[in-house]
């Protein structure tokens, strides 16, 4: 795999980095509707996009994003109901979603309660190939991905020493997390290489040495980190940082 091509701002706060972060999305979706007219844009779940996807509705009140031609899909969900308080598209809705003018018919929760999630995931696969159109590998590409990063290197529900992080045939993946001893639906690293933009958005002391591991020159470093697969070759990767998840890397402030 090709050395990555990654760029990494870090602020003094999570409030600064979410900002930052705030402003990359918002030029993006914009560059992308006045380019093709559509967004296609991958969200993520977890607890940090929080305060992102609340960013985000607020500014999306000026009417400076053009919402209504933005079509979302899901990184990632927990094996949930819907409206279930830990269901990723459940707090998306709530902090985001329900605040911006989004047509529902392009919002595409992923359905990971199913009785069959095998068959669920492969149907969200065929849901994104349909909407999205591919690149010259016959990918989908998305024209931006959001990502997350746990303590332990993971990302979207790509969790170490798991059959996801070597997923190379399925776009879409669903699989027993030993770890979490829970099931867990996820997009795979080769959807997610063929996006034109991905940013990986990472806050929290927690994550420190994880995020030193990532940033470490020497790629042994990083090898059991899952989210070191992110590797874009034809887009752009930017990680945004704040100060507590930076402290290890010795990074200063860009």
């Amino acid at each position: 795999m090709a050395e990555q091509s990654k760029e990494v701002y870090v602020e003094p706060s999570v409030e600064q980095a979410t900002g930052l972060a705030s402003k990359f999305v918002k030029a993006i979706v914009s560059e992308a509707v006045g380019r093709h007219g559509i967004c296609y844009l991958g969200l993520v779940g977890g607890t940090t996009p929080h305060g992102l996807y609340l960013r985000l509705a607020s500014d999306g009140c000026s009417g400076d994003v053009p919402w209504q031609n933005v079509e979302v899909f899901f990184g990632d969900e927990r094996d949930v109901p819907q409206d279930h308080v830990a269901s990723n598209y459940h707090m998306a809705q709530r902090t985001l979603l329900d605040h911006v003018p989004i047509e529902l018919m392009h919002i595409h929760p992923m359905p990971a309660d199913s009785e069959d999630i095998q068959g669920a995931a492969a149907e969200y696969e065929k849901a994104i190939r349909k909407a999205v159109p591919s690149g010259d590998q016959g990918i989908p590409r998305f024209d931006l991905i959001l990502l997350g990063m746990g303590g332990d290197g993971h990302t979207a529900s790509i969790f170490p020493n798991t059959e996801a992080v070597s997923e190379t045939e399925k776009l879409v993946a669903a699989y027993h997390v030993p770890v979490l001893g829970r099931n867990r639906m996820t997009i795979t690293f080769p959807l997610i290489n063929a996006a034109r933009n991905v940013i990986l958005f990472v806050t929290g002391s927690d994550k420190a040495d994880a995020v030193a591991k990532l940033l470490d020159n020497d790629p042994e470093a990083r090898a059991d980190l899952p989210v070191s697969r992110v590797n874009p070759a034809k887009g752009n990767f930017k990680i945004i940082l704040d100060a507590a998840a930076a402290r290890s890397a010795n990074l200063k402030y860009l």
